[in-house]
Formats: C-alpha cells, structure tokens, sequence
C-alpha cells in the first residue's frame, strides 16, 4: 500500500474505540522494526518526524523517500502515515513540499489568535496536497527537541475553536509530559479529556507523552476519545538498554561482532518488541 493520510485511520479508530500509535524514527533501524512490526501485527501506523530527526536524517525528502522506498522493498501492506511531529510553521512548509501525508503544526506556544490564522492556512494547504493535519491547544510537558511545555490543562472552548477550523486530529494537554514521568507526576486529567470529548464530537484526539503512562489511564484515555498516541521515549529506552548490553558483555569483541549491522541489531530488536506490545496495549492489532 502507498502511503496515506493519517485522517482516515484515526476516524476509524475513534469510531472502533481504539489508539493508532504514533512511532517516532530516527534512522533506518527505526523505520524498518516498526514497519516490518506493523505488518507483523497487522495495525495501522504512524511514522513520526520531529524536525530534529528530520535534520539529523538530512532532511525531509531523504524521510519521505526512505519510508517510501522501504514500503515498497518490504511489501507492505498495512496503512502507514509519514507525519511532522510538533512542526513549525516553516518545518510544516518543508514536509508539504517534501511529499509527507501528514503534518502536525505546533502552535502551542502562541496567542490562540494567531495559532487560528497559522493553523487555518496550514489546513488549506494540508488538504489540497490530500494530507492530513493535527493541531495543538495547551502545551504538551517535558521537552522534545528544544520544544518545552510545562503540561498544563488545554482550555476546552479553546479546543473547540481549532478543531472547527478544518484539522482532521487534535492533541489537547491534559497534564501529559514528553519524556520519563516524574514521581510527582498528577495523572491525567480526565475530566479535562471529557470535557475536550463532549465540544468537539467526533474529532479523534491525541495523547502525547505515551511513555510512562500507566496502562489503565492509557485505555481509560481511549474510551474518552482518544484515537492517536505518540510512544517515542520508550523507544529510546529499549534501544539503549539492549545496546548497552550488546557491549557490556562484549559481544562487539567476537568474531565481526563490531559490524553495525550486528552492533545495532539488539537495539533494533528491542524496539519491535516494544512496539508490538504498545500495538496490543492501544488494541489496534488486526485493524489494518
């Protein structure tokens, strides 16, 4: 299948009462275990790109060539969406041209006045490429490529005001965090979520930050609407820790152990098993 938009996945989703996860990339270990994971557990995905990755990647047309081409390599067949993850304005211009089939523009960060005049030209533009587009009220805590928000609680009516101007999903702070949870951490506000759910209808939501939630306010989030959840530090994690193992017990040491393709193997495992069981968490197993 060639890629596509991620607006009619997540409608179907909402309707089904299930999560897309949204697997952020950052290299071609990245792309190809959570492809070949997708195809193996026969869900939906999302390919996210912050613009750090997409920079560390050498840019957005090498993104969009690789997944496409590693689609094709690979015979996939599942739904995947190529997707700027907390886009600029300008980061949001860039995927259009570069041929991406879905963007997110963040404009958390200002007055909701000029958050509704960035997002409504980004809209126009989205949907005349058949991209889909996600917006952003109340900014997500913890920090993702120099991105920071204190994860406080979106404003509902707020919310409703972006998701009327024509976004296909919509990503609402409820007290969510990028990155590990502190101790300290609140919990999600579900009455927050609730009230989201009940202005703007049939709007799939997202939950970013999926890492470190714990299962039962990841299902609970589901049940109130949301249809779309970003996993990428858990990714991380995994990754290292199977790496640092790689090492620790020197297997880079034996034989051509060094090999990057060995070297990196591990890790690349790891993060397939990791997305596996986030698919079956979000239950969008089988979905495809």
């Amino acid at each position: 299948m060639a890629l596509v938009s991620a607006a009619e996945m997540l409608k179907k989703a909402k309707a089904g009462h299930y999560a897309v996860g949204q697997f952020n990339i950052n290299n071609l270990e990245w792309t190809k275990a959570i492809l070949t994971t997708a195809q193996e557990c026969n869900s939906p995905v999302i390919l996210g790109v912050s613009e750090g990755a997409g920079k560390y990647m050498t840019g957005y047309k090498t993104v969009q060539a690789m997944v496409a081409a590693m689609v094709e390599e690979l015979g996939i067949t599942v739904p995947v969406a190529t997707h700027l993850d907390h886009g600029s304005f300008d980061g949001c211009m860039k995927c259009i041209e570069a041929g991406f089939t879905s963007i997110m523009f963040d404009g958390s960060h200002y007055s909701i006045e000029e958050n509704v005049a960035k997002t409504t030209e980004l809209v126009k533009l989205a949907h005349e490429k058949g991209m889909s587009i996600e917006a952003e009220v109340g900014s997500i805590g913890g920090e993702e490529d120099g991105v920071v928000g204190m994860g406080e609680c979106a404003d509902p009516n707020e919310c409703k005001a972006v998701a009327d101007l024509g976004v296909d999903f919509l990503a609402a702070g409820i007290g969510n965090i990028h990155g590990k949870y502190p101790e300290n951490w609140a919990g999600l506000s579900f009455e927050t979520l609730d009230a989201i759910q009940k202005l703007t209808g049939d709007m799939p939501l997202v939950l970013h930050g999926g890492t470190g939630i714990p299962d039962d306010m990841i299902k609970k989030a589901i049940d109130l609407g949301v249809a779309k959840i970003n996993v990428n530090t858990d990714c991380q994690l995994v990754f290292a820790d199977a790496t640092r193992k790689y090492i620790e017990a020197g297997k880079d040491l034996e034989g051509k152990g060094f090999d990057p393709r060995k070297l990196l193997k591990p890790g690349t495992d790891a993060i397939a098993e990791c997305v596996k069981t986030k698919m079956e968490l979000f239950g969008s197993v089988g979905k495809a």
